[in-house]
């Protein structure tokens, strides 16, 4: 199984902290394990049920909007100076690699079709995804851009890992629906 995370998403190997990367795997071991996804179903499911005829996978999502924040992690470095933005670049990667995983929570295949579960009915992502990072003792600036990242951090004062996540999120999500 961690085999198959590493496939999906080799951006996991960008973070530095290897014991956060052990964690961040963990999280996704569990919810790939709580339905049973394969690879193949992740690799084709929709990365939203918000938007008709959404041609981006749930895994391309993920990684385009983790390579968008790192990429803007690497030209804030470029233009202000290596340390002179607050944000932890390790914390950034596991975030944005984490902010989705309760998706495979909240979706099911039902007659072979990607729909929100009776679970996802109750549970949204955002909050099975911080449940997910808790369980596995992420650190709380990562359940931050988790919970923040989507409608339910409106009005929410964000961490400067949230800001760059939030905002490539709905890049690439204004951009498909």
């Amino acid at each position: 199984m961690r085999e198959l995370v590493l496939r999906l998403l080799p951006e996991i190997r960008d973070m530095k902290d290897a014991g956060l990367q052990n964690k961040v795997i963990a999280c996704w071991q569990d919810a790939i394990e709580f339905r049973g996804w394969t690879e193949e179903l992740l690799r084709s499911i929709p990365f939203t049920l918000l938007a008709e005829n959404v041609k981006i996978t749930f895994i391309d999502h993920v990684r385009a909007v983790c390579r968008m924040c790192m990429a803007c992690d690497k030209v804030l470095d470029e233009v202000h100076g290596a340390g002179k933005t607050p944000v932890n670049r390790d914390y950034l990667i596991a975030g944005s690699l984490l902010a989705d995983v309760g998706k495979l929570l909240e979706f099911e295949i039902v007659d072979g079709k990607p729909v929100k579960s009776d679970y996802g009915k109750h549970i949204r992502h955002p909050f099975s995804g911080v449940g997910l990072a808790f369980k596995h003792d992420l650190p709380s600036q990562i359940m931050h851009v988790i919970a923040t990242h989507s409608k339910e951090g409106a009005g929410e004062k964000r961490l400067p890992e949230s800001i760059i996540f939030h905002h490539a999120d709905f890049i690439d999500f204004e951009l498909v629906k």
